[in-house]
């Protein structure tokens, strides 16, 4: 004999579902092998989420159960996860604002490392942005003002070309010229630190115009505001 679900049964697809959902927007692409990944603070936000989502609805009458599973959920989850869960939201949009740019996105623990190579970022002698990067700081300007629970550590790069002490402060030049334009685009300049290397730290060999470019870089780390010391 048929009978209709129950409130109760309703009540778990509605969670199972809910849960999923979370689960699969967090979700990230390893860019190594291309595959989906959950990450720990993922996996601590679906549990959060199940916590909150069943606390949401025990306190919640019928009429306002539905709303007070979304609302337990999103807690749950962000109190699960904690600041790496937001850091993995931070990465699957930072990484689909930088596809096809030639900006490398890297993560390392609850860090996002963004790598800027000269073909985008500065010509060769210079601190001015060139054409192609506006829109790149642009879009990342956006995310880091959706996402604002963050520090910005903003690191310049030369080549070998010239001497030191003029690449020192060519180096730190390009890092203010980054930290000058996003906070022109709204992000506080007290989230933002920024430091010249020089030529001390090149990614590629000096003596092909290629490995010159990848060396003129600019680095962007983006880390959660409960990871800075001192």
């Amino acid at each position: 004999m048929y009978s209709a679900p129950t409130h109760r049964t309703y009540f778990r697809l509605a969670t199972v579902g809910l849960i999923g959902a979370l689960v699969v927007g967090c979700t990230t692409t390893d860019p190594q092998t291309g595959q989906a990944k959950a990450s720990d603070a993922t996996k601590g936000a679906g549990i959060g989420a199940a916590a909150g989502a069943l606390l949401g609805a025990m306190t919640s009458n019928k009429s306002g159960r539905a709303k007070g599973m979304l609302t337990g959920a999103a807690l749950g989850a962000a109190a699960g996860g904690g600041a790496g869960y937001l850091m993995d939201k931070q990465e699957a949009k930072m990484r689909a604002q930088m596809a096809n740019s030639g900006v490398q996105v890297q993560r390392q623990g609850d860090a996002l490392n963004l790598t800027i190579p000269g073909n985008i970022s500065f010509a060769s002698g210079s601190a001015s942005l060139t054409p192609n990067f506006s829109p790149v700081l642009d879009k990342i300007a956006q995310t880091l003002a959706e996402y604002p629970d963050t520090q910005v550590q903003i690191v310049g790069h030369t080549d070998n070309t010239g001497p030191d002490d003029l690449n020192q402060r060519l180096s730190q030049n390009r890092a203010n010229a980054v930290s000058l334009y996003l906070g022109g685009k709204g992000i506080q300049p007290g989230r933002m630190q920024t430091e010249g290397m020089g030529s001390s730290m090149p990614v590629a060999s000096n003596t092909t115009p290629d490995g010159r470019a990848q060396n003129r870089r600019v680095e962007i780390k983006i880390v959660p505001l409960a990871k800075q010391t001192g």
